[in-house]
């Protein structure tokens, strides 16, 4: 279940890149709506929850296949991800395999109980979910700052429009602009 929803995930991620590309360039051209920061913050939230959650189900996938890989088959023990592309004295001493899925990683588990990871990616699809999690969390916190500072923003805004052209507040009845004509 979890490799189809890696593999889901892995044909959607051009779509999700063209979609940040889309509205990248149109904050970058002219004629935006004012006052839009807020709804353009969680947008970006949502679309990075959305990378961190991708690259989580695609390591979580690739977990699961070879998970799944070491379990089917005559030359399935030990794992493929853990003999191809090793020495063959490290390879002679594997007597097994670890799969975690929190945080996703395949250890390979050698005779005298030391491990050693299949491959290098799982740490890098580890670092930048975490990464992608904390930028969304923060996107979304500056949202929530932009949401909750805004009425202040319109009280200030309404006593700067009832100041009177050229003058100062309070200045409308007092006379000072009708002393100039």
């Amino acid at each position: 279940m979890l490799v189809l929803l890696a593999m889901v995930t892995l044909l959607a991620t051009p779509v999700w890149c063209v979609a940040i590309v889309v509205k990248l360039v149109s904050l970058a051209l002219p004629g935006r709506r004012p006052g839009r920061a807020r709804h353009t913050l969680r947008w970006f939230a949502v679309m990075t929850a959305a990378g961190a959650l991708g690259l989580y189900l695609m390591a979580a996938g690739a977990v699961a296949y070879h998970v799944h890989d070491t379990r089917s088959g005559a030359d399935s023990s030990p794992a493929h991800a853990c003999r191809d592309g090793f020495p063959r004295d490290t390879v002679e001493h594997l007597v097994g395999h670890r799969a975690s899925y929190v945080p996703p990683r395949f250890d390979c588990v050698r005779d005298d109980g030391t491990t050693y990871p299949s491959s290098g990616t799982y740490a890098w699809w580890n670092l930048l979910t975490v990464g992608f999690a904390v930028v969304a969390a923060g996107l979304a916190a500056a949202a929530r700052y932009t949401r909750a500072r805004r009425p202040s923003t319109q009280a200030r805004d309404s006593r700067a429009s009832e100041t009177p052209v050229g003058g100062t507040p309070g200045a409308q009845g007092s006379g000072a602009q009708e002393s100039g004509t």
